[in-house]
Formats: C-alpha cells, structure tokens, sequence
C-alpha cells in the first residue's frame, strides 16, 4: 500500500513528509486554488520537497481531448521521474489515456464512479487509478465497489494500481487497508 498527501499545503506536506512515510502526493484544481498561490508558484516548491522516488500527481483542467493531451504533455515535463498525470474518466479522458501509454506520460486516472470506468481506464493503460470511495457509497457499498475493482483488475493482470479517494471516514479507508 502506498499513503499519498492529497494537499497543496507545502507546509503540511514538508511536516509530514518529516513525519510518516509518504509515496507521494496528488493536487488538483480544486486543490490547487485552495493553496491561494498560482500552480505555477506551489508546484516548483512541491517537487523541491519530494525525493526523486516519490510521486506527484496533477491533474489536467481541460476537458477536451485536445487541451488534456496538451496539460498532460506540459505536466509530465515537469520533472524527469514520478511525474503523473491524473485526467478524469470521461470519453475524451480515456482517448487521452490511452494516447499518453503510447506516449510514455504516467497517468492517474480520476474521478472514477464505478468500477467499469475504472477497468476501461485499467486497459486504455491508466499506471493509476482512483476511484470516489464516499461518492460510491450514493450508489451502494463503496468500499465494495473499490474492492470489486481491485479484484478486475488483478484476474485480467492489467498492471494498474488502485489509489482509493474520496473518503468519508477512517472506517473506509481501514476496510480497504
């Protein structure tokens, strides 16, 4: 298992990449805003925190195919390894998926409601995936369906790994543990 911060806060990122043993961190434009600086500001500084070793996740804000294989050639060139980028499952985010495998860009795929949009991004070559645990629970058991994903995508040995999200409380994220 691997513990990502889920943060744009350098502060909180350097104190408890001080503390814990984190395998990375993930942004997105929500996030990102929060921070009150310009991604092009905080990014810089996150990279300067992380060790080559660990990741670091961002996502694209176009939602065209087009503009998302643009973002996701600018984020990847970023930094030379770990660099990934997270883009949603949507019709033009699994194109985009599957053209940055060809390209050799390291992709998250996110915003994952179900756990068929989770092995269509698996097999468009997604080396991430994270599906909404809390926003699958409006559907049934969410913890159920990450696990139900989980198990796709090892009986087809497709080598995406699952990052749950989303979460609502520690008890789901001790189930998936």
């Amino acid at each position: 298992m691997e513990f990502m911060l889920d943060t744009a806060d350098v502060a909180r990122i350097r104190d408890l990449n001080e503390l814990i043993t984190v395998a990375g961190v993930t942004t997105n434009p929500t996030i990102l805003t929060k921070s009150g600086r310009m991604p092009e500001e905080v990014l810089p500084e996150i990279i300067s925190i992380l060790s080559p070793e660990q990741k670091l996740f961002v996502q694209v804000v176009k939602t065209d195919y087009e503009g998302i294989m643009d973002e996701a050639r600018k984020i990847s060139a970023m930094r030379p390894d770990n660099m990934y980028v997270k883009i949603p499952v949507s019709r033009d985010g699994l194109k985009a998926l599957k053209q940055c495998r060809k390209e050799g860009i390291k992709t998250l795929a996110t915003a994952i409601y179900t756990p068929a949009q989770g092995f269509l991004a698996a097999q468009n070559g997604a080396n991430y995936l994270a599906p909404y645990t809390n926003r699958m629970c409006n559907y049934g058991d969410g913890v159920a369906e990450v696990l139900k994903l989980n198990r796709m995508i090892k009986e087809n040995g497709l080598d995406s790994k699952v990052i749950a999200a989303s979460f609502k409380n520690v008890g789901q994220v001790s189930e998936l543990i």
